[in-house]
């Protein structure tokens, strides 16, 4: 307790000075979080960032000047020789124990409002970001879709091939989410009037192609033909535009990960639990690098980017069936103390994102707006065969389901029992409407239950175990 030392030394206007002091600061912190429980993102503000490091440096200072006025207070030179030595000893060791904490808070708020400046550009900086009114951060919508990008951007490539994704859309009020997952080699996507690549595609995305024309190729083109899709590094808003069309909503934002940012983050937070349905194989054309044994398996980052990228007796389809499952279990499992617990990792593995639109002062309202999706419900729905073709989509059918599983999304949760077998009036249980076992994957089809006869949306709980 600061000032007992003083006290004990007779110095009692001192003592009580320091005491009360120290009372004054513990309730003004407690006052300070106890007003903001409801509001986290708070604490991604700039000004409290910086406050929070001046603050604690100025704590680390206090409390050493407080250990070594201590000490002198209680009058160390009538110890001998011997006592002054070991008791200067134990005295600078607890200067060290006691500046410790404060030095780890100052640099680790110090690393989220770096890491958070490196990733995020200024509303102001990014003219294509509508303008954020602090009062009403996302204008008034009830609903923002995020498209998620893993990019394949390995070093022994050129350019950005994005090979995942996914679009997030979130029900502001509640933070239920539907996952929409778009194949890869999602044929001649068409671009809205909009678009200044609409008068050179106006009948789809490489039409002229018959095996061309993918939808992973969309932002790299742009990106290669400034001219046509109007103006440099123009990527993002091709694909943007593209899927925004293709799904009748309006992305809003996008992230893009390279890989290796992603196996960082996993890592950061410990790794990922997740219901592995088959041994897969990784690495290279065989697989010789490891396999992922089938069953329930804490995956470390290498493995869980693997688990949703591996090509090994599998194709497209599957694949995006694991990366869906790996992104629900990183919503789910990224838990608040998981990060606390990690985090100067985490913000040095957020630095490798790629890139985003996200702008800075929507970072406060998205802390909050993922705490509700952390809690809430994740349903998922892949265009892939046999219900939605790449090569030959239908594009009033995909639009269709997408609204579909976003009105579906929003309905109470069916209990558990409706899905388990029921009982006969002879008291024998029927079969399940859905098998409960799942086919091996054929080239054309994906093994999650999107091929069981239904296209609408599902929860990652059936989907994922």
């Amino acid at each position: 307790m600061p000032g007992a030392a003083h006290l004990r030394a007779g110095h009692r206007r001192t003592g009580f000075i320091l005491v009360g002091i120290f009372a004054a600061t513990l309730l003004g912190v407690l006052a300070f979080v106890l007003a903001n429980l409801g509001n986290v993102g708070i604490f991604t503000r700039d000004s409290v960032m910086m406050t929070v490091v001046v603050m604690a440096s100025l704590g680390a200072l206090s409390w050493f000047a407080l250990a070594v006025s201590s000490y002198v207070t209680l009058g160390p030179n009538r110890l001998d020789h011997q006592g002054q030595i070991i008791s200067g000893i134990v005295v600078g060791l607890l200067c060290v124990v006691v500046m410790a904490p404060f030095a780890f808070s100052a640099t680790s708020v110090y690393a989220l409002w770096d890491a958070k400046n490196h990733v995020f550009q200024r509303a102001e900086d990014n003219p294509e970001v509508a303008p954020i009114k602090e009062e009403d951060p996302w204008n008034g919508k009830e609903r923002v879709n995020f498209l998620l990008i893993g990019g394949d951007a390995a070093g022994n490539r050129t350019g950005v091939r994005t090979d995942s994704m996914n679009v997030a859309s979130v029900h502001i009020p509640t933070g239920t989410t539907v996952l929409f997952s778009l194949p890869r080699n999602l044929q001649h996507v068409r671009f809205p009037p909009s678009s200044p690549l609409r008068k050179h595609f106006p009948n789809g995305f490489m039409a002229e192609l018959a095996n061309g024309g993918l939808l992973n190729e969309v932002w790299q083109y742009a990106n290669d033909h400034p001219e046509q899709a109007g103006g440099k590094n123009k990527g993002p808003r091709a694909l943007m535009d593209a899927i925004s069309y293709t799904l009748n909503l309006d992305i809003d934002y996008y992230v893009l990960m390279n890989m290796y940012g992603f196996a960082d983050l996993v890592d950061a937070i410990g790794g990922l639990t997740i219901h592995v349905e088959r041994d897969i194989k990784w690495g290279g054309l065989y697989g010789t690098a490891g396999t992922i044994r089938a069953g329930t398996r804490r995956l470390s980052g290498e493995e869980a980017l693997w688990y949703g990228r591996s090509r090994v007796g599998s194709d497209d389809f599957s694949r995006m069936g694991r990366q869906r499952c790996v992104i629900g279990a990183f919503a789910q499992q990224a838990t608040p103390q998981k990060i606390l617990a990690n985090f100067n990792s985490i913000t040095s593995a957020t630095k490798r994102l790629a890139h985003t639109n996200i702008p800075q002062e929507l970072v406060e309202p998205l802390v909050e707006l993922a705490l509700k999706v952390k809690d809430a419900k994740i349903s998922s729905l892949q265009f892939v065969p046999p219900k939605f073709w790449p090569g030959s989509p239908d594009w009033v059918k995909i639009r269709r389901a997408s609204a579909k599983a976003i009105q579906d999304s929003l309905k109470p949760r069916r209990a558990t029992a409706a899905t388990q077998a029921a009982p006969t009036g002879s008291g024998a249980p029927t079969a399940s409407a859905s098998p409960t076992r799942v086919r091996a994957a054929k080239p054309t089809e994906t093994p999650t239950r999107n091929t069981q006869g239904n296209d609408s949306a599902q929860s990652l709980e059936e989907l994922c175990g």
